[in-house]
């Protein structure tokens, strides 16, 4: 048993990348739930002001840090975090797993033709996985129903979300406890990356923690405001938090949230990493 790391109001894991495989190794081996929930620079942010993001984070079973300058945060907090444990990282590994033990995994998010290409990168690099469901991220409310029923007959080991904040956290909000899967990783635009469709920054750039500046270099106009305007409040939260360290989060008391799912909205979209 770890003791877990009180950062920003969230419960976070001292864990290394290992740990977290073999926990997840053993949520399938036992049918019992594992949701990996990965904390960033922007999700420390948004998840202030976004209620639906924040009770999601706090369902999870395990929460890691995605982006690296959480961990520098968590070590000047005094408060460390031993590494970063980015989602997609943790999506290959888990792909890694599901292969070495001949595992079945359902795979939800992305436009057709992303998903398709990733699905051909996992049978090559992965000939043993067992993809049981598949289906694109361009789905509507009245198909959430059956796409979560779909996902639960197929009776798979992990199910990977190919989705934007907050499409997973909604569909995982509403469906998550009747999906019977035991690992649970939404994984945001890590389909685009597996699929080739999104460079990843090199790895000299990922230890410096500039991954988000990789970012922002391919895509400036829309994402420069963004990552400023995130920084700059990441930065001030971290002020706080040495001052005022803040209380743990509670989950708010349960609303009627009036769930809609856009077939016509793309609901994978590359997200930086901090």
């Amino acid at each position: 048993m770890h003791n877990k790391q009180l950062l920003f109001g969230m419960y976070m894991d001292p864990l290394r990348m290992d740990d977290v495989v073999e926990r997840c190794r053993t949520a399938i081996q036992t049918r019992r739930r594992m949701l990996v929930g990965v904390l960033n620079a922007a999700k420390v942010v948004n998840l202030r002001r976004n209620p639906l993001l924040r009770n999601s984070l706090i369902e999870c079973d395990l929460i890691v840090a995605d982006g690296q300058s959480v961990v520098w945060a968590s070590r000047l907090l005094g408060r460390p975090l031993p590494e970063r444990i980015a989602g997609i990282d943790l999506f290959v590994r888990l792909l890694g797993l599901a292969d070495a033990e001949e595992r079945s995994i359902a795979i939800l998010g992305a436009k057709p033709e992303v998903l398709a290409s990733m699905e051909r990168v996992i049978r090559a690099r992965f000939p043993k996985v067992r993809i049981v469901y598949s289906h694109h991220g361009y789905f509507s409310t009245d198909e959430a129903d059956g796409i979560a029923k779909d996902i639960r007959n197929s009776q798979a080991d992990m199910l990977f979300l190919g989705m934007v904040s907050p499409k997973k956290e909604i569909f995982l909000g509403t469906y998550g406890a009747t999906l019977g899967v035991p690992v649970l990783h939404g994984v945001g635009g890590s389909f685009d990356v597996l699929a080739g469709l999104t460079r990843r920054a090199p790895l000299s750039w990922q230890k410096l923690g500039l991954e988000w500046a990789y970012r922002v270099l391919q895509e400036p106009r829309r994402l420069w405001w963004r990552y400023l305007s995130t920084n700059t409040s990441f930065l001030q939260l971290i002020a706080r938090e040495l001052v005022h360290p803040a209380r743990p989060f509670k989950p708010d008391k349960p609303t009627q949230i009036v769930v809609k799912f856009d077939r016509h909205e793309a609901v994978s979209r590359s997200v930086a990493h901090d």
